[in-house]
């Protein structure tokens, strides 16, 4: 991947990785591999993208920073889904009860906290699209090829056991969020 620059604006090209399939209807790209799918609408006024064979070109008309700018972050999104869909996502999180004993429960699209603080009324996280959440134990694994609803899932089970109104320093139930992708938080 190298952007080059024409005689107005800038042109880079994503190589598409082996085994997966890339579908480009007019803003819109679909990608297929062995994990999953993912798609993504790629709305801009100043980029236009179009597919080769093996390739996504991601062109401007203009010569501007900000159309660079523009590029670069089209070029990345593309990047983290044909990544997802090769190697899925996977975030890990451990639930923290040291006053009342936390029960968790992953349902279709919300995941259940009952008894935290004590509380009569369950706390509810949002489970969002393509993402599989499993528990083993008191550890949470959220898995999924598309980085921002994985990423978000695991964000939605942390701020559902925020804790306010409290000492955190007495009161530190909640889940925290581990590792991500394997890299050690």
């Amino acid at each position: 991947m190298s952007t080059k620059q024409e005689k107005k604006g800038f042109v880079e090209e994503i190589a598409i990785p082996e085994g997966v399939q890339a579908e480009l209807v007019g803003t819109l790209l679909k990608i297929k591999g062995p994990k999953g799918e993912v798609q993504r609408d790629f709305i801009s006024k100043v980029v236009k993208l179009e597919k080769k064979d093996k390739s996504v070109v991601v062109r401007t008309d203009a010569g501007s920073r900000n159309d660079k700018r523009m590029i670069y972050t089209f070029a990345s999104h593309m990047k983290n889904m044909f990544n997802g869909v090769r190697n899925n996502y996977v975030y890990r999180l451990k639930v923290c009860s040291g006053h009342f004993p936390i029960s968790i429960k992953a349902e279709k699209d919300k995941f259940l906290i009952s008894n935290f603080l004590g509380e009569k009324v369950p706390r509810v996280a949002r489970i969002l699209e393509n993402v599989k959440v499993k528990q083993e134990g008191d550890v949470i694994t959220v898995e999924g090829p598309d980085v921002g609803n994985t990423s978000q899932t695991a964000a939605n089970l942390e701020i559902a056991t925020k804790i306010r109104n409290r000492d955190r320093r007495r009161f530190q139930d909640g889940i925290y969020l581990l590792d991500k992708n394997g890299v050690k938080i």
